[in-house]
């Protein structure tokens, strides 16, 4: 019997491997770079390239860095609180409107028996030798915002003031403050808080166990807005003086937008003018006082609040008027002029705001001669246009030209019931003529009562805007961006500035496509962030005036007419800021802003609002966009309440960081506060989009076929939008395939079967541009209520 071989059991594709030794736990490392061929690990490279210190060396680092910010931090508190410095400005704000805010002041000044008090134009200076500190006391005017905020803009420390006089009701908040106290310090803390510290007055007025629960109830109020201070009261002389020793020894705030750049609140303002006296003519306005944040250059501009943009011709650094070592009597002999600034018109910054673009800098098609010929043949022509007696000529240019004929002067006279366009003129001259040679007389009334003013503080009119405004809202928030198609016009001729897009967020959209003629006025950064750091950096290292010192500004180009205005409301302060590089130039401008919680009226794209954008305010009407991070945002055709959205304007460029605070001005001149945000960019390039939904509804259904109707009701129409793609609210995809008949029925293929329920939408795109609407606020802008109107009869 022979050997039969055995046959092989052979691995298939379910064959079981196990894992390998791991045996590069126990290789060394002279294998293991053996292994690598002088290649050097990742690791030992990048901890070579950040050069990793050791522990001493770090430890030695941080404390450097300690040392560093203490030094820095000494450095700034001797240069605030010596003798030499600035004094420490405090703005009084009152949180009640009826609150008698002299008292207050009177306290702070007789706080201290020893202490020095002088008077500027609109501070109240105070020297106490027993701080070796000095303070200035500013209280703004009650009811007005753009005054307070201004005060509080250069303000070191505001004082929020609060009386329990009317505390008659413990649990109800409007004791410890009213409607404007909480839009006041609602603005405030937007526009950007210094040091805050909160006072209650009048305290003694209230039993000794009603004062607790009063001080509790301040606390309790003002959480929202100040969580971190304790109340003080300010009833006796050593309670101001405890407030102004608290001052004088509190850290400071940082404010980012303030901090870079020069500002200086008038202490002093004297103008002059030049050798014409005519009221037309322009002097040179002395602005004094206190120059704070960053250094000052003589060659730069100034922006002065409620006056513009102004260029400086010198800059004359004195002594101190309100030094601690100066009295009143021999105040004035020793200052003396010590440095003074000339400026340079080389090196002096224009104040051109706007490109003046060329309207030949373009594609242009020279007229022929005999085009030319042709429309001088024209201008000699005379129509003939039959019109009714008595009829103007304005009247009668408005009658279509097929109604007129040529004029000959060979023809026959026309009947009496009709004339020409010459003798409608002469008669309408004679008209005027024979109005001049009556009497008249001129009757002042005064202006009919409106009965629709029913109450105070409610106007018919107003609610009535408000309630359409509120149903517009609501019918965009339910059916966005869905408009009816006209039966009157062609869809093609009225959505002719429209396009499809495949995507909204990858199809591509020229940035430089059809741009409008506003956009040669504007000026553009070729890298903006970088220009950013270059402007802050060089402002930072200036040799000119310093901050610290008591300076006098000379400002060229200042109307009588504006400083007559200044002078009339003493109760304004005047601020002067340094600008920077580029600031006074015209872009666009795109503002971030958040509704406000008390705000409730929607507010429309397009509609005229007051803004203050750091330390300018103007007004503008901005165009609303979606705060997204894609490259096209959609445009927004109302500010809805507790929405955020990014509003695009032309104003004058500011660098961010800086707050924005929107206002919307009443019928009778009030301003309430709508929104607030910060500025977001400058960037002229940014797609705003907007979006209009075309809608169908489908008429028969079959599979996934359909009739749609009522998105046209043209056949052309049909034809021309036949690229752009369907969608539905129920998620379906689709296109057009075919017109049907000739009243816009068409068949629309889909990517599954429709519901009967379901609408067709189509989507068209355009890009929209703000309007160029700006216009800057000057101290003619009315803050206030409007006064009764007298109406002149003639």
């Amino acid at each position: 019997m022979g050997f039969v071989k055995q046959d092989v059991h052979r691995p298939g594709v379910y064959k079981k491997s196990n894992k390998l030794h791991k045996t590069g736990r126990h290789r060394s490392k002279g294998s293991i770079s053996n292994d690598s061929r002088g290649n050097v690990s990742v690791k030992k490279l990048s901890k070579h390239i950040k050069k990793e210190l050791g522990k001493e060396a770090r430890r030695n680092q941080l404390q450097q860095i300690r040392s560093n910010k203490r030094d820095e931090v000494l450095k700034k508190k001797r240069s605030l609180y010596g003798l030499q410095s600035p004094p420490i400005l405090i703005a009084v704000v009152a949180l009640q409107e009826d609150l008698n805010v002299d008292g207050i002041v009177n306290l702070l000044v007789s706080a201290d028996e020893n202490a020095i008090v002088k008077n500027s134009l609109c501070a109240t200076h105070i020297g106490i030798p027993k701080f070796k500190q000095r303070f200035s006391i500013v209280v703004p005017p009650v009811g007005n915002i753009f005054a307070t905020l201004d005060y509080v803009k250069v303000a070191n420390i505001v004082l929020f003031v609060t009386s329990a006089s009317n505390a008659s009701d413990k649990s109800q908040d409007n004791n410890v403050l009213d409607s404007w106290g909480e839009e006041i310090i609602q603005s405030i803390i937007s526009q950007g808080m210094p040091s805050p510290i909160l006072v209650v007055t009048d305290t003694e007025s209230l039993s000794i166990k009603k004062r607790h629960d009063y001080k509790q109830n301040v606390q309790k109020t003002m959480f929202k807005w100040l969580p971190e201070e304790k109340v003080m009261t300010l009833d006796k002389a050593a309670d101001a003086l405890n407030l102004l020793r608290r001052a004088g020894s509190q850290k400071q705030k940082d404010i980012t937008y303030r901090n870079k750049r020069s500002y200086l609140l008038a202490e002093d303002v004297k103008f002059n003018l030049n050798n014409n006296e005519s009221p037309n003519d322009f002097g040179i306005l002395e602005v004094s006082g206190y120059l704070q944040g960053l250094p000052l250059s003589v060659n730069g501009l100034v922006h002065l609040s409620g006056f513009g943009d102004y260029q400086m011709s010198r800059i004359i650094e004195s002594k101190d008027p309100f030094s601690l070592d100066l009295r009143k009597e021999d105040s004035q002999k020793n200052i003396t002029e010590a440095n003074v600034a000339v400026a340079d018109p080389s090196k002096q910054e224009s104040l051109m705001s706007e490109n003046i673009p060329d309207p030949m800098d373009a594609e242009q098609t020279w007229p022929t001669e005999e085009e030319l010929a042709m429309a001088k043949v024209n201008q000699t022509k005379k129509i003939v246009k039959f019109v009714p007696k008595g009829t103007s000529e304005y009247q009668a240019a408005w009658i279509p030209d097929e109604d007129g004929e040529e004029y000959n002067d060979d023809e026959e006279e026309f009947d009496d019931d009709r004339m020409t366009v010459d003798d409608a003129k002469s008669e309408e001259n004679s008209d005027v003529e024979a109005e001049d040679k009556e009497e008249y007389e001129t009757i002042t009334i005064s202006e009919v009562p409106n009965e629709q003013q029913y109450d105070e503080n409610i106007n018919l009119q107003e609610e009535k805007e408000a309630i359409i405004k509120f149903k517009e809202a609501k019918l965009d928030s339910e059916f966005p961006d869905e408009v009816d198609t006209p039966q009157d016009i062609l869809a093609r001729v009225r959505f002719q500035k429209y396009r499809g897009l495949k995507s909204f967020r990858t199809t591509f959209w020229d940035k430089k496509e059809n741009l409008p003629y506003d956009y040669g006025r504007i000026f553009q950064f070729q890298n903006y962030d970088r220009t950013r750091r270059r402007i802050f950096k060089e402002r930072e290292n200036l040799l000119d005036v310093q901050p610290g010192s008591y300076v006098t500004v000379h400002i060229n180009g200042i109307s009588k007419e504006l400083y007559e205005a200044y002078t009339s409301k003493f109760n304004h302060p005047l601020i002067l800021c340094g600008i920077l590089e580029n600031e006074h130039k015209m872009s666009v401008l795109n503002l971030r802003l958040k509704r406000t919680i008390n705000s409730k009226i929607p507010i429309k794209s397009k509609e005229r609002l007051v803004f203050q954008c750091g330390f300018r305010k103007f007004t503008a009407c901005p165009i609303f966009s979606e705060h997204t991070n894609g490259n096209k945002h959609k445009y927004e055709r109302f500010f809805q309440p507790n929405t955020v959205i990014v509003a695009t304007i032309y104003a004058p460029i500011t660098f961010p960081p800086c707050p924005v605070l929107c206002y919307l001005k009443k019928s009778d001149g009030s301003l309430e506060l709508i929104a607030t945000g910060s500025l977001l960019s400058i960037n002229p390039e940014r797609l705003v989009i907007k979006r209009i939904i075309l809608s169908g509804h489908p008429l028969k259904i079959h599979k996934r076929s359909a009739v749609i109707r009522f998105m046209f009701f043209d056949r052309e129409d049909i034809r021309w939008f036949k690229p752009v793609k369907l969608r539905t609210k129920c998620g379906r995809k689709g296109h057009i395939k075919e017109p049907l008949g000739t009243h816009g029925h068409m068949k629309c293929i889909f990517d599954g079967q429709l519901k009967s329920q379901d609408t067709v939408l189509m989507n068209l795109y355009k890009r929209v541009y703000p309007k160029w609407n700006y216009e800057p606020i000057l101290l003619t802008f009315n803050t206030n209520k409007a006064p009764p109107t007298v109406v002149k009869m003639e």
